[in-house]
């Protein structure tokens, strides 16, 4: 399962965005995955809490964004979207397309706490 490992790296990320603001704890991590990245967002939700004991992101919330899949077309140029196993243009059926979304992990953003109770809130855009 190297969605473990994954969830290590995502976490080591925030954990320096929020060392960089000086936050207290992390609230919230946001990210964007494809289907085709090879990571599965639901055993990467599972692993969350174990990998998030004992950092900065032990309360946050994991929130995914599932990104569809998209590919460009090269016979009449437009950008549709498409299915994991079919990466044809949904426009004219063409199958010589390139692939412009739906491979991808992104740490979009990371919700911090700074202050001491009463606490304030933000969040930091990573993209």
């Amino acid at each position: 399962m190297h969605e473990l490992s994954i969830c290590r790296a995502l976490l080591k990320q925030a954990e320096a965005v929020a060392r960089q603001r000086q936050a207290r704890a992390i609230d919230v991590i946001r990210v964007h995955i494809g289907p085709l990245s090879g990571v599965e967002a639901a055993l990467l939700e599972q692993v969350f809490p174990l990998a998030s004991r004992g950092t900065l992101a032990s309360e946050a919330r994991l929130v995914i964004r599932r990104a569809p899949v998209r590919v460009h077309c090269a016979q009449c140029d437009s950008e549709t979207e498409a299915t994991i196993n079919c990466l044809v243009c949904a426009q004219c059926g063409n199958w010589r397309t390139r692939l412009v979304s739906g491979n991808e992990m992104i740490l979009e953003s990371v919700g911090l706490i700074i202050a001491d109770p009463p606490t304030t809130e933000t969040e930091v855009a990573c993209v």
